[in-house]
């Protein structure tokens, strides 16, 4: 029997291994059961068992979320030590550790790193996020084709990450304490479940999706960033919401913003939308997109913006219906200081007279690469007069020096 056929045949079925770390979490041992779910996928890819490894991910991932521990070690004895004498118990820790390493240096750095984990941020995503990248990688490396049934898979481990609102009342010291806690929190989610979908996007892209990748998994990220972000990003939002597929739930999402933002970023948010959309020549998505926004302020007791720059969408969107390049351009002349409110608008305006007119933009780089050319040119005929000019004079020179010695 061959090496590989004896690797492969070493490695149990999937379920007894699936069973054991689910006991090992149900009993508390997180970090353990993390390692082991680690290794042991690694165990199954490398045997080019991919369903077996995808499976103890997915599981795995699913239970981590769901208990939502850290990988700590530290993490296991703050849980188990009251207030009174947890920074014993981690001092014994930090002592027991440093004996038995001989490179102290380093055992202080991990130990100061689990403290920091432990009672400054919460990182109760840390080892679900991190199985389900691997739970992508995995596909990455068995060349996993896109399906709804991966699909699904990929959905239902981001529907366990947690979505924790952050505390809006801060009275005294203690609320100030948890509320930036809960910031930290709400970042490690944050970064677990973009890493995560990033992945999966990028995956779906390569393997037989889209050329932006599913437009379910950008509705999915589009969602997250917005309900757990502590610094709302709308740009970042947009851009994965015009790339998936559901224009009313980003309409609702916008009607949300428009709620609690200050009075000057509501028209901002609707017209990046949707040149956003137009940019991408999707003139459907982006008229559903503004009907669904005026229908649903309605109900919320909004008053929907009727800016200058919400003027020259609602007549940028009549133009698009038609061959009108003429028209177009002057409406971005006429319209040019409330486009100007946001930088990134005249590229998108560049975008959709290319998509939609067939008007070419001018490459920046041609433009820098030509005037240096040109620049050149002008240094190179200059010197060239100048060596014509000199050779002229000293010829000259040399004439009459030649007349006056005949003389």
């Amino acid at each position: 029997m061959s090496r590989e056929k004896l690797r492969r045949a070493a490695l149990p079925p999937v379920q007894e291994n699936i069973d054991k770390l689910e006991k090992a979490i149900n009993e508390g041992n997180f970090y353990g059961a993390q390692q082991m779910y680690k290794s042991i996928s690694a165990r199954y890819v490398s045997a080019e068992r991919y369903s077996e490894a995808l499976d103890l991910l997915e599981s795995g991932a699913c239970l981590q979320l769901k208990h939502g521990q850290s990988t700590s070690v530290i993490s296991n004895l703050a849980s188990e030590c009251s207030e009174d004498d947890w920074y014993q118990s981690i001092f014994v820790y930090l002592l027991r550790t440093l004996q038995k390493s001989l490179c102290w240096y380093s055992s202080l750095l991990s130990f100061i790193g689990h403290c920091i984990e432990v009672r400054g941020m919460n990182f109760q995503v840390t080892c679900g996020a991190e199985l389900a990248v691997l739970f992508v990688d995995t596909l990455v490396k068995g060349k996993i084709p896109y399906n709804e049934d991966i699909l699904d898979r990929v959905r239902k481990i981001y529907e366990v990450f947690p979505k924790v609102p952050l505390p809006s009342n801060m009275s005294d010291d203690e609320d100030v304490r948890e509320f930036t806690e809960a910031l930290g929190a709400a970042k490690t989610r944050l970064e677990g479940c973009s890493s995560f979908l990033r992945a999966a996007i990028k995956w779906s892209a390569e393997f037989g999706a889209s050329r932006n990748g599913d437009p379910q998994l950008h509705a999915m990220l589009a969602e997250y960033i917005y309900s757990e972000s502590t610094e709302l990003n709308m740009a970042k939002v947009s851009y994965h919401f015009v790339r998936g597929n559901n224009p009313k739930k980003f309409a609702s999402t916008l009607v949300n913003f428009m709620s609690k933002c200050y009075p000057d970023e509501d028209d901002i948010a609707i017209a990046r939308a949707v040149l956003m959309y137009l940019s991408m020549g999707n003139l459907r998505d982006a008229n559903c997109l503004m009907d669904e926004l005026k229908r649903q302020v309605e109900p919320q007791e909004l008053d929907f913006p009727e800016s200058d720059l919400v003027q020259f969408i609602t007549f940028l969107l009549l133009t698009l219906e038609r061959d009108a390049l003429p028209l177009f351009n002057m409406l971005r002349v006429n319209y040019k200081s409330s486009i100007d409110r946001e930088p990134a608008f005249n590229e998108l305006l560049d975008e959709i007279a290319e998509k939609f007119y067939g008007v070419q933009r001018r490459n920046p780089l041609q433009g820098m690469f030509g005037d240096l050319f040109k620049v050149i040119i002008d240094i190179y005929v200059h010197l060239l007069f100048s060596i014509i000019r000199n050779s002229w004079h000293k010829k000259t020179i040399l004439y009459m020096h030649f007349n006056l010695s005949c003389r």
